[in-house]
């Protein structure tokens, strides 16, 4: 006769499998989002720092074309009308270059809480002095890919949907990290083996 004990155990089974495979697919569909957001921001920042640095016209790359390119950005930082001319001149031979370290380092992979945590303060940024030249009426260029994009609208809805799926990406990420720190915590030691008992 089969031991009652034996039964209830089976029957947990299906259960726990259904779980394993649910925890499964949500892990994989954490871990394809975080992908999916790393690479479209670093082709963001990559993308955001060629259009900064590359020469206008037809001009060849050389450093007196990027400097020429790193001097019209300057304008377009300065119609911001926020920063004084030393400060205008540092954030513009700067930012490029930030926003082409971001795009390789998110390309990279490496410290994906830091990097989307930093991704999202510098969108922030960019979004609320965005809204911020918006409301005071000023019509000028946006600057975020180069030269002959007007601050409007459309570019409002662009950078506050890129700042809201950077938030996602950041909160998943160390959402992730924390969920594996804490199962490797509460894993518990594997159970030593056990020689057979043989049958009395």
């Amino acid at each position: 006769m089969a031991d009652p004990e034996i039964i209830p155990r089976f029957a947990s089974q299906p259960v726990a499998g259904t779980q394993s495979m649910t925890k499964e697919a949500r892990e994989n569909s954490r871990r394809i989002f975080l992908l999916v957001g790393r690479l479209a921001f670093a082709a963001t920042f990559l993308f955001a720092a060629y259009a900064k640095l590359k020469p206008q016209a037809a001009m060849p790359w050389s450093v007196a074309s990027v400097k020429t390119s790193l001097s019209m950005f300057a304008m377009q930082v300065d119609s911001y009308q926020l920063l004084p001319p030393q400060a205008v001149s540092a954030a513009a031979h700067w930012l490029p270059f930030i926003e082409l370290g971001l795009g390789l380092w998110l390309l990279s992979g490496l410290w994906l809480r830091y990097s989307s945590l930093f991704t999202t303060l510098l969108l922030g940024g960019f979004f609320a002095l965005m809204v911020r030249t918006y409301a005071s009426g000023l019509e000028i260029n946006c600057g975020c890919f180069g030269p002959g994009e007007k601050l409007g609208v459309k570019s409002l809805i662009r950078d506050g949907s890129l700042l809201g799926f950077s938030l996602a990406v950041t909160v998943c990420a160390f959402l992730s990290k924390r969920k594996h720190r804490d199962e490797v915590i509460s894993a518990p030691a594997s159970p030593a083996i056990s020689s057979p008992q043989s049958a009395n």
